[in-house]
């Protein structure tokens, strides 16, 4: 007999990830392993330049498809092209999900009253303070608006499909303008857009190391006076690039 088709795909976007990605899918597969609905994992190879492809193989995923064009916004609509599943999860490469926070997006998802959401967000290890600032700052705004942030987004085929998936005309924020329009897509339909606050979703703070306090918040300001900014790849360089000496 042949398996069910995925009721639900958990899909993560990878540009030069080889060094992240075991871990990633580790906790992925753990976290699928306790559903009881058929999933599938796909990784988007977003153009890498390492072993992104082969690692992600070698470690889990279901899937690896292709994306050329280096910019998180097209892979992560790549990956739910690829799939057919009624329900799409969005998990960034340096990204860790727990069993019960898979468990609590498609239990909101399967009820019928959910367009999409996310969950709050800690770092792993010890942060500096603009990191521990940022974070809880960015918790308020996430639980006040309910806007999902991208290392873990969740959320309806048809809603995504509907609004059009992530808009590539973004470099940065595209889940700030995805999680509105869904908000604005359930409204219409008597569904929410929930932010789950336990358990949390833990990412890196790798970017908390790799640049300095001074410069994020120079970019954070930045971002906020220059917010046509972020149709721009050259000026969303904190998210496309990194330091030389990391791989």
């Amino acid at each position: 007999m042949s398996a069910p088709p995925p009721v639900y795909a958990l899909i993560i976007p990878a540009f030069n990830e080889a060094e992240e990605l075991p871990v990633t899918l580790a906790a992925v597969r753990r976290a699928m392993a306790a559903q009881n609905l058929p999933g599938e994992c796909i990784v988007v190879d977003n153009n890498s330049t390492d072993a992104t492809a082969e690692v992600a193989k070698a470690c889990g995923a279901d899937r690896v498809v292709h994306e050329p064009v280096n910019q998180i916004a097209r892979a992560r609509n790549a990956g739910a092209a690829a799939s057919g599943a009624e329900f799409l999860i969005f998990v960034d490469a340096d990204t860790r999900i727990e069993a019960a926070l898979l468990t609590g997006a498609l239990h909101l998802l399967r009820s019928g009253r959910c367009a999409g959401g996310g969950a709050v967000v800690r770092f792993e290890g010890e942060t500096k303070i603009v990191g521990r600032w940022a974070i809880k700052l960015w918790e308020w705004i996430s639980r006040l608006t309910r806007t999902a942030a991208g290392s873990f987004f969740f959320c309806r085929r048809d809603a995504f499909a509907a609004v059009g998936g992530f808009d590539v005309r973004l470099y940065a924020t595209e889940e700030v303008w995805l999680s509105r329009r869904l908000r604005q897509w359930g409204r219409l339909r008597g569904q929410t857009f929930a932010i789950i606050t336990d358990p949390p979703v833990w990412t890196s703070a790798r970017k908390l190391q790799w640049y300095s306090s001074p410069r994020i918040l120079g970019w954070i300001i930045f971002m906020l006076l220059m917010p046509i900014a972020v149709r721009s790849r050259r000026l969303c360089g904190f998210w496309y690039k990194r330091p030389k000496s990391t791989k």
